[in-house]
Formats: structure tokens, C-alpha cells, sequence
């Protein structure tokens, strides 16, 4: 089946993050990759110019990382603006500075005037929890201070909380608080992936009959479309993935290398990878066939429950292949 290549999003992990989450899908181990902001920003410009006049049909997107705290915030957001990027209107927001409640409205305001307009947080559960889990004590309280700020500054704010057995029992108590202490809360579960550090969770990942334990109203956040247990995959089938989003990743080491580079070859390049690397693989119907349990009751995505797979069969066949979907290097998504 052949793939249609829809975009080029452009990254540079250039910026600290402030937690050591136990689930971190870039594995973040407190080394920014990332290239020097001002040569990355040069280089996105002209790629972005390049692809208005050449390959319009190309989404494109510029973002920077490991977290939204960067030094010099209000330039980078403008920076963003310009080349069109969605994060200029839309920060996640985990892993930014400590801040008190004037210094969290200072950047509430900072944000409303440089035209975001909304803000997403992940929370993994209970205050004490959370901040185990984050890696970083303040954490939780610190969050709940930045959208209360947000709010106030009439930014949009939206809630991710990663299911799983391990935090189950705090799911109905900590969405009740967080949407007293912030009105408007748009709230979401989501079942963690196994990508970057996620793959440590594996042995909490939530069951089908897991959420018997959450109230009607709780258990109605987390998408059960999205989300099926890995008997129902395997009953109802997979949806056929045709498009890609191919992911530049600038990095001190490959940064000059992308700037010499004629951008239709660096853009076959990274099809390549991609289809190098699923070429390496069976199917997903194959490798279900094989490795798929009918009667497994584990949630999984589509995606999640691929990668899964793959991990499997590479294991098996003690199979090295360069990762299309390891976010801190260049590669692709399918969907």
C-alpha cells in the first residue's frame, strides 16, 4: 500500500525539562540533543520558505522541546508564529519552571499576549503521587497554580491523565479536585503508550475490567474507540494507515549536515527511513496473527498496540533497525 507523506514537522530539543518523568515518550535523561536555538530557528525559516514555494502541498511545523520553558520565551513564540507552527498557539506545559502565583500569572499574561490560546498538563494521579512519578517534588501544586493563572488570563486548558492500575483508585478523587480548583477543565484518560519510557509500565497497563472501578461519569473520559482492548483489535480489525508525517529532529550532530543539503533529497531521506524501517516488519494483520492474544483484555491505540508488536517480533529475531518513532531523532508517523 503506498504511503502519502502529508507534512514535515521540524524539531529541536533545545530545552531542559524540569521533571524526570517515569513516562517520558523523548527519555529525557536531563541532556538536551537539541541544536543551538538561533541556527535551528535560520534553518526552519529557509526550509519553511523552500516548501511554500516548491512543495505547498506539505504541511509543515516547527516546534522546540524537551519542555515549553524557554529562556527566551516571548521571541521563540514569535518565532513560531511566523513560520505558522501550531505550537505557537498551543503549549504543553509539563515540565516547566517552579513558579509562585504572581510569577505563574506573569507568564499566564505573557502567553495571552503572544496569541496562545490554550494549554494542555499531564497529572498522574494524587498530589504525592504525582510528583513521584514526575520526579519532582512541587510539581502538582505547581500545575494547579499555572491553570488557575491560565484560566484567569482566559486561556483554553485541557487535562491528560494516563490510566493505569497503579493509579485507579485516585482517578475519581483527583478529577472532582481538579475540576473544583480549576473551572472549565477540559479532562481526558489516556492509556499510556510503550514508546521512550513508557515501555516501564507495561506491567500496569489498565484492563477492560479495570474500569468497573470508575464511576459512570469518570470512566466516560477515557475514549473507548480509540482505546480497545486487544481481543476487540483483533475482532473488530485494524484501520489501514496511508498517511505519514515525516519528523526532522535538529541536533548538534546532524544540524550542518540538513543545512548543506538540497531539501527534496533530505525529504526522500527521510521517506526512506521510514520505509526502511517498515519494510523490516511484517504487517500489522501478520504480526497479529502471530503474537495477538483473541481473548487479551490489555487497552491499547492502533498505534500502541503496533509498536507492541514490532517490539515482539524484533526481540524474537534479535532485529536492529534504525526507529522511525524514537522522537529524538529524525523519522516518521503513520496514521
Amino acid at each position: 500500500m503506498e504511503i502519502q507523506t502529508e507534512s514535515l514537522q521540524v524539531m529541536d530539543l533545545c530545552v531542559p525539562c524540569g521533571c524526570r518523568c517515569r513516562y517520558c515518550l523523548l527519555s529525557w535523561d536531563g541532556s538536551p540533543v537539541g541544536a543551538a536555538w538561533e541556527r535551528s530557528s535560520r534553518y526552519a525559516q529557509k526550509l519553511g520558505e523552500w516548501l511554500a514555494a516548491h512543495r505547498p502541498e506539505l504541511g509543515f511545523s516547527f516546534s522546540f522541546g524537551y519542555s515549553m520553558e524557554h529562556p527566551r520565551l516571548r521571541e521563540a513564540l514569535g518565532t513560531l508564529r511566523r513560520l505558522g507552527s501550531p505550537q505557537a498557539e498551543f503549549l504543553q506545559c509539563d515540565g516547566m519552571k517552579l513558579r509562585d502565583e504572581a510569577e505563574s500569572g506573569a507568564l499566564a499574561k505573557l502567553l495571552a499576549e503572544e496569541g496562545v490560546k490554550r494549554l494542555n498538563v499531564t497529572i498522574y494521579g494524587e498530589k504525592a503521587y504525582h510528583d513521584r512519578f514526575a520526579g519532582r517534588a512541587g510539581d502538582f501544586d505547581n500545575l494547579l497554580r499555572l491553570m488557575a493563572a491560565a484560566r484567569d488570563a482566559g486561556l483554553e486548558l485541557s487535562c491528560g491523565i494516563p490510566l493505569t492500575r497503579e493509579n485507579l483508585n485516585q482517578i475519581s478523587a483527583l478529577t472532582e479536585l481538579l475540576l473544583k480548583r480549576v473551572p472549565g477543565l477540559r479532562l481526558f484518560l489516556f492509556v499510556p503508550h510503550e514508546e521512550g519510557r513508557g515501555a516501564a509500565l507495561a506491567p500496569i497497563r489498565i484492563r477492560k475490567q479495570d474500569l468497573a472501578a470508575l464511576p459512570e461519569g469518570v470512566g466516560g473520559l477515557l475514549n473507548r474507540r480509540l482505546y480497545r482492548t486487544e481481543g476487540e483489535w483483533l475482532r473488530e480489525g485494524f484501520a489501514p494507515e496511508t498517511h505519514r508525517a515525516l519528523l526532522l529532529s535538529l541536533r548538534a550532530d546532524n544540524i550542518a549536515r540538513c543545512e548543506a543539503m538540497e531539501p527534496q533529497a533530505l525529504i526522500r531521506e527521510l521517506e526512506e527511513l521510514d520505509e526502511a524501517y517498515y519494510a523490516a516488519f511484517p504487517s500489522l494483520e501478520e504480526l497479529a496473527a502471530r503474537y495477538g492474544d483473541p481473548e487479551g483484555q490489555l487497552l491499547y491505540r492502533q498505534r500502541d498496540l503496533f509498536y507492541h508488536y514490532r517490539r515482539q517480533y524484533a526481540r524474537e529475531f534479535d532485529l536492529r533497525v534504525y526507529d522511525v518513532s524514537d522522537e529524538r531523532q529524525s523519522g516518521s508517523r503513520r496514521y
